[in-house]
């Protein structure tokens, strides 16, 4: 019977130990510090051979290779206690960040989290705006030029915000600097903006209902709304719809004028018949007749409509992005081949974005 068990011990010895290996290396914790980061640059040809057609963020060239951005992001993720640093360098990260001076220019996001209840989360810094489709960080959208509403409503927002999030719903509320600015004018820091977001996010269809609002250091008020949605009908289709409007109150040197606005829409097609092949269409309409942005040329203003076509060829973490653009609007705000006004613009342009 001794000799049964010991057999026994023997027998299953082995086990046990792989059991206590398996064991450990399941408890073993992750690291809660992580990297990523991206670089990407372009080579873009308007057919009027003129830089002067682009009014659209991050691709102002003409037949000309050119620098985008290189990122850098650091995470932390504690139990309670988080952080975000992230760095962007280049013509793109410049232009992101065009109130800044020096190195805070290089500042695309640095904040600190805590979140006391799994429920709740507060944020402190500053960070990329809640508002509109697409974002900074080229490896995130499909088209690479941008549309008009993202160039034209905010860039991101330093200042205190809190989310609660029950399930597919959440609810984000803020205050923070003037759009835009992370460091504000003497003179103007009584000056804030109030931020929300109510958010479903679904299995197929995600929900983005968002404002912005407030006073900017030379005085104008403004207020904005709007709207993204995004279903999924299958791994090889979906579509993404993102619609705004701001209303501005300028200022005659003595109050604010009476409300003016912009506003746009844009839906995008995404295509992917492969893994390594999607294709995007998107097609926007920018309406700016009370002329609040400064690309209209005509005194009466006017809008665009702007068709984008982007391939995406995608070889690991390295995304190929042919694209080509037409550019059509109300008023001659447009050059053409000969330095006369025009109502229409074409371009085409060639991306490579890579991400780690």
């Amino acid at each position: 019977m001794l000799r049964k068990k010991i057999l026994a011990s023997v027998i299953l010895m082995p086990f046990t130990a792989a059991m206590a290996q398996d064991s450990t290396v399941v408890e073993e914790k992750k690291s809660p510090l992580t990297f990523s980061g991206s670089v990407d640059g372009y080579y873009k040809y308007d057919f009027a051979k003129t830089a002067a057609n682009s009014f659209t963020s991050f691709t102002g060239k003409h037949n000309s290779f050119a620098l985008g951005m290189g990122s850098i992001k650091a995470t932390y993720e504690g139990d309670k206690i988080g952080a975000v640093v992230d760095l962007g360098f280049g013509p793109r990260a410049k232009e992101f960040a065009y109130t800044d001076d020096g190195i805070t220019a290089a500042i695309k996001q640095l904040y600190v989290t805590y979140t006391p209840a799994e429920w709740l989360t507060l944020s402190l810094g500053t960070w990329g705006t809640h508002v509109g489709y697409e974002v900074l960080d080229p490896q995130v959208n499909r088209n690479y030029s941008m549309s008009y509403m993202f160039t034209n409503g905010p860039f991101g927002h330093t200042g205190f915000k809190a989310q609660v999030t029950k399930g597919a719903h959440s609810f984000m509320a803020g205050i923070a600097n003037a759009t835009d600015y992370r460091v504000v004018p003497e003179d103007q820091i009584n000056k804030k903006f109030a931020l929300a977001q109510y958010a479903y996010a679904g299995d197929k269809v995600s929900v983005y209902l968002n404002y912005v609002g407030g006073k900017a250091p030379d005085t104008t008020k403004s207020n904005q709304v709007d709207a993204v949605v995004t279903a999924k009908f299958s791994d090889k289709f979906s579509i993404g719809y993102n619609g705004t409007v701001a209303f501005v109150n300028g200022w005659d040197g003595v109050k604010n004028t009476s409300s003016k606005s912009w506003w746009g829409s844009a839906l995008y097609l995404n295509v992917d018949p492969k893994p390594w092949f999607g294709l995007t269409l998107r097609g926007e309409y920018f309406n700016d007749d009370n002329q609040l942005k400064t690309f209209s040329g005509a005194a009466a203003g006017g809008n665009i409509f702007a068709t984008t076509l982007s391939a995406n060829f995608k070889v690991s973490s390295l995304t190929l992005i042919p694209e080509i653009r037409f550019d059509n609007a109300s008023e001659d705000i447009f050059t053409d081949k000969n330095g006369a006004g025009t109502k229409s613009a074409t371009s085409v342009l060639v991306a490579a974005v890579l991400s780690f």
